[in-house]
């Protein structure tokens, strides 16, 4: 189902699950290999955020309050005035932010590989990123398999395999993207985390290359309450550990 505003994949039956996903992702790409398991469990809605998946592209810089309000937008849109609510990456943020702005929405929620604000290490990888945008699709593919996956995972590809991966990548680039990390480098959650009252799981994952992987414990630091597990993966949970991570979320928010 494609909704007005925000394209939105509604799917599944049972509580409504509100999904956010990152920067230069899309809901398939970032949530496609656990969407089976959640959806057994919860009506899944999942817009794409401007310049991702068939969403259109802001017509100016993204601001996280309109970004927060127009993903709910997409859940009532739906036909759901409340959900439980899970983000990804920069995800993380804009579903703080509905936490924060509409609590009366919201059940529980998840955060995956979140930041309060990123780090000098952080903001030079993805400055770098930023910067290959521009430049030729094979360079770029390559950066991003090589911060969005584990030294480990990406050892146990072949060289033919991490060639695919890495056009797949290159040809699959949001038109949104830069927008999306303009909003990465200028989001500080400090003090919005500790406003936020609804029970909170906040997930690491240890082997990110992407964000340094303290930043999801100093997340849960600042949610009041917040349980925290982590992840032995690299930033792409979905792709290296998707079972264990649709564990967690499911099993959380169906014990809340």
């Amino acid at each position: 189902m494609h909704l007005p505003g925000l394209s939105t994949l509604v799917r599944g039956t049972g509580p409504a699950l509100l999904l956010v996903h990152g920067a230069g992702g899309s809901v398939q790409a970032n949530y496609g290999p656990v969407l089976g398991t959640l959806t057994r469990h919860f009506t899944v809605v999942a817009p794409d955020l401007p310049g991702s998946g068939r969403s259109p592209l802001a017509a100016g810089p993204l601001d996280l309050e309109r970004l927060a309000d127009d993903v709910v937008a997409a859940a009532v849109s739906a036909g759901h005035d409340s959900f439980h609510l899970a983000g990804y990456s920069m995800g993380c943020a804009v579903a703080a932010t509905i936490a924060v702005r509409h609590p009366e929405r919201v059940g529980a929620m998840v955060l995956s590989a979140p930041f309060t604000r990123v780090d000098a290490e952080t903001r030079a990888r993805i400055a770098e990123w930023r910067s290959l945008l521009d430049g030729p699709r094979g360079v770029l593919g390559r950066f991003v398999l090589s911060v969005m996956c584990s030294e480990g995972y990406l050892a146990r590809l072949t060289p033919e395999q991490a060639d695919g991966f890495a056009e797949l990548v290159a040809a699959t680039v949001p038109a949104g993207t830069t927008g999306h990390i303009d909003l990465i480098l200028e989001i500080d959650l400090a003090g919005l985390l500790p406003r936020v009252t609804r029970p909170t799981l906040v997930i690491g994952a240890t082997r990110d290359r992407l964000l340094s992987p303290h930043l999801a414990r100093e997340v849960a630091d600042l949610v009041p309450g917040s349980k925290y597990a982590d992840l032995a993966c690299g930033h792409a949970i979905s792709l290296e550990a998707a079972a264990p991570w649709a564990d967690l979320i499911t099993g959380y928010l169906t014990s809340v």
